[in-house]
């Protein structure tokens, strides 16, 4: 049987734009139960209130999944992913599709040149940690001796690189742009590792100090 929050969750994807009373009815509890349910799965940022108004008098608020409530439920999106990706290799040659990742990397830190202006190496590091957060990645970095090692502790990419490893080439290429230093990549998840770990080295920094 459903928790009371999936009853929630459920109703307000068949349903978005639903009243705490219209909440209360389809899930068959009482409204002060609804509200402290929306309170915590709005601070989970997976609802959003929004106020609307149907003529005069005051508005009422209305509740709607996030993007990220959306993505609570199962999707189809790692099966078309992966079809995609195989009618492409077939279609085009390996160091092109290759490209077209290395391009998709480099379009994301476009994004953030701005931002990486003047920074340390170590300032990247901690934005790159943000952006990657972003993505869906997990991930830490630590200093060792002169080197810095950055490990992806959960990667969003898991299953579609066990079929197309290829895909690895974005978050390679991206932290190499961030940090404008190359990214070693020193072990992998698809090779038996726990994560994937990449080594910049002393020397590749202080060419960016």
């Amino acid at each position: 049987m459903k928790s009371t929050r999936e009853r929630i969750l459920q109703t307000l994807l068949r349903n978005p734009r639903t009243t705490i009373l219209e909440l209360a009815e389809a899930v068959g509890i009482n409204p002060i139960s609804v509200r402290h349910h929306l309170t915590n799965l709005q601070m989970e940022g997976l609802v959003e209130a929004e106020e609307e108004r149907h003529g005069v008098g005051r508005p009422h608020m209305v509740y709607l999944l996030t993007d990220e409530g959306r993505e609570h439920f199962p999707t189809r999106y790692l099966r078309l992913t992966t079809r995609l990706l195989a009618q492409m290799k077939e279609k085009l040659p390996g160091p092109l599709v290759g490209e077209l990742f290395s391009e998709v990397a480099m379009g994301l830190a476009e994004e953030y040149r701005e931002q990486l202006v003047g920074l340390s190496v170590e300032a990247r590091l901690d934005l790159l940690k943000k952006l990657l957060a972003e993505e869906g990645f997990v991930v830490e970095w630590e200093k060792q001796g002169s080197d810095y090692l950055i490990h992806e502790i959960t990667c969003p990419y898991l299953q579609v690189g066990q079929v197309h490893p290829e895909i690895c080439t974005v978050d390679q290429t991206l932290i190499s742009k961030m940090l404008a230093v190359p990214a070693s990549k020193v072990q992998c998840v698809l090779s038996g590792a726990a994560h994937c770990t990449y080594l910049i080295q002393n020397s590749a920094t202080e060419i960016t100090k």
